[in-house]
């Protein structure tokens, strides 16, 4: 009638403010891709707790927790969907979430360049603007390249995604190269904001320091070459 939660869970986050987290666990013995199972689990059930919060460099106004469980007992209708399909559902959820990583982070680039852009137009250095520097202005005419580049990656996915295909390349590919990208213009436009791109009085040095997260959340950038790899029949292994 109960499943009873033993472990623990790093990077939970909005640990220390949600009412409830889903929860990967196994639930069975058996080979590791079909012994796991997805649950419900309400933060407030005996047994769960959240040890610290953990100080990141950035991504600041979402907490993320270090949570265990000690015998937290949840109702047998807190599984989602089928026992032992956990690892399934964990894998089919990622394509979404990496469409949401890839639409985020070009919103916050493109956040980046008109603000770079603005700045860099009023800021007067030597009798002129900043932007009025030859190598300022072909810097983000590079930037913004690459940045329609990834955006048309983006709409390629979407369509595909809608189109009822697999996405699983597609969208591993997107998640990468966003997230590249996202260090390539962050770091970029910093440098043309000077000294005040080094404080938190500007949009650029939080840009900056959450859009790092890119490359490793929901996946990190190794893991996304491993996955494409793989669809590309590339990887040690797998060429006859």
């Amino acid at each position: 009638d109960e499943w009873v939660i033993n472990g623990g869970k790093m990077w939970t986050t909005n640990g220390a403010q949600a009412d409830w987290m889903c929860v990967l666990a196994n639930s069975s013995e058996g080979p590791v891709h079909k012994n796991k199972s997805l649950f419900v689990l309400p933060m407030d059930t005996p047994g769960v707790n959240v040890h610290r919060k953990i100080e990141k460099m950035g991504m600041h106004a979402s907490d993320t927790t270090e949570t265990t469980f000690e015998d937290a007992r949840i109702p047998a209708n807190h599984l989602i969907g089928e026992e032992g399909k956990g690892f399934t559902y964990q894998m089919q959820q990622f394509q979404n979430e990496r469409i949401y990583i890839g639409a985020g982070t070009i919103a916050a680039m493109d956040k980046c360049m008109e603000s770079t852009i603005e700045y860099t137009s009023q800021r007067q250095a030597f009798g002129k603007s900043i932007l009025d520097n030859q190598y300022v202005h072909y810097k983000l005419a590079e930037l913004q390249t690459e940045l329609e580049c990834t955006r048309a990656l983006y709409y390629k996915c979407i369509d595909d995604y809608l189109a009822g295909e697999d996405i699983t390349p597609i969208a591993t590919m997107l998640k990468l190269k966003t997230a590249r990208l996202a260090r390539q213009i962050t770091d970029g436009c910093l440098q043309f904001w000077g000294g005040m791109g080094y404080t938190d009085d500007v949009p650029v040095s939080r840009l900056y320091r959450d859009l790092r997260l890119m490359s490793i959340g929901g996946g990190a950038d190794e893991v996304m070459l491993s996955i494409i790899c793989k669809f590309m029949g590339t990887e040690p292994g797998m060429r006859g």
